[in-house]
């Protein structure tokens, strides 16, 4: 079971649009307006983009103590954006943002200490600054925190602690908060075993394109858990899921396609799945191709592989 984010950092929710009297305002040291142009050459609205330059104007609004400054400087040295990756000074920015009650920079320091980025790992204190963030609604830090409560990292395990929290998070649409809480529903942890209330959130999740709540709702579909069996249901996700990279499902749909399961009977492509999925690690599907070879000719084993090769290719492009 992990971690997006709110309006302002390096984004432009809320800014003023670059004009002669924004840059004139912001000469004259007026903080909310030097983060405003800041916004703006981050992102090139009005004026040509320019990473340093937004860096310098929310330095001085920063500098100034104004909020979403501190925060898009902490994550501009998080992420090497217009200066040098530091995640020391990202943290020292996220700080004074955080305390004086910023969301997101407060989830981003949670995740610091967490990782024990730009400073000592400290799961307790990751999670403390999860909880701030949580609980003013801040949808990545509910997630972050239920996984807290749900592996016991920070806190004492707890499961039902950890479905209220991916429940909050779920109902803002967070996609893994909703695959996340149909888990919980399928195999009954925190929460009474539901199995279609757990077909419900996967689907949520699903339709956001969550490859994992794809994979799993397929294999409701083919196993009759809170739906009605529906085996071409089943292949059309896995389909969705393996063509995203998840392993599992591509192991899914050689099967489907080995024994003609929901989809056309194809060993071609029964072999370029279970080859996919062979070379992400899973055993089975690795077995599935070797032994899938037997059954096929050489131009056959041929093209199965360059399909394996061009879909591979496609991913990393």
């Amino acid at each position: 079971m992990k971690k997006e984010r709110k309006s302002h950092p390096l984004n432009v929710s809320g800014s003023e649009p670059h004009s002669p009297d924004l840059v004139e305002r912001a000469t004259r040291d007026e903080a909310q307006a030097q983060f405003d142009l800041g916004v703006c050459y981050a992102n090139g609205l009005g004026v040509e983009k320019d990473d340093q330059e937004a860096v310098r104007w929310y330095r001085k609004a920063a500098d100034q103590t104004h909020v979403f400054a501190q925060c898009n400087l902490g994550l501009c040295y998080a992420r090497g954006i217009g200066i040098e990756k530091d995640y020391k000074e990202a943290v020292r920015w996220l700080r004074e943002a955080a305390e004086q009650g910023d969301a997101l920079a407060q989830c981003k320091l949670g995740v610091g200490y967490e990782h024990g980025s730009g400073v000592d790992k400290d799961e307790q204190e990751a999670a403390r600054w999860y909880r701030k963030a949580a609980e003013q609604g801040y949808v990545e830090a509910q997630r972050y925190l239920g996984d807290c409560y749900y592996f016991g990292t920070g806190f004492e395990k707890d499961e039902k602690e950890a479905v209220r929290w991916f429940r909050k998070a779920a109902e803002q649409g967070h996609a893994e908060a909703q695959c996340d809480l149909g888990k919980c529903y399928q195999f009954g942890i925190g929460v009474t075993k539901d199995e279609q209330e757990a077909v419900r959130w996967l689907r949520k999740a699903a339709e956001q394109g969550h490859a994992e709540a794809q994979c799993d709702l397929g294999l409701c579909y083919v196993l009759g858990t809170g739906v009605v069996n529906d085996e071409q249901e089943a292949a059309r996700w896995w389909r969705m899921s393996a063509e995203m990279g998840n392993a599992e499902a591509q192991n899914f749909l050689g099967c489907a396609y080995e024994y003609g399961r929901g989809t056309q009977k194809s060993f071609v492509k029964a072999y370029q799945w279970f080859n996919l999925a062979a070379s992400q690690g899973v055993d089975d599907a690795a077995k599935s191709r070797d032994e899938l070879e037997g059954k096929m000719s050489r131009s056959d084993i041929y093209d199965a592989q360059r399909l394996s090769t061009e879909f591979a290719a496609r991913r990393e492009s």
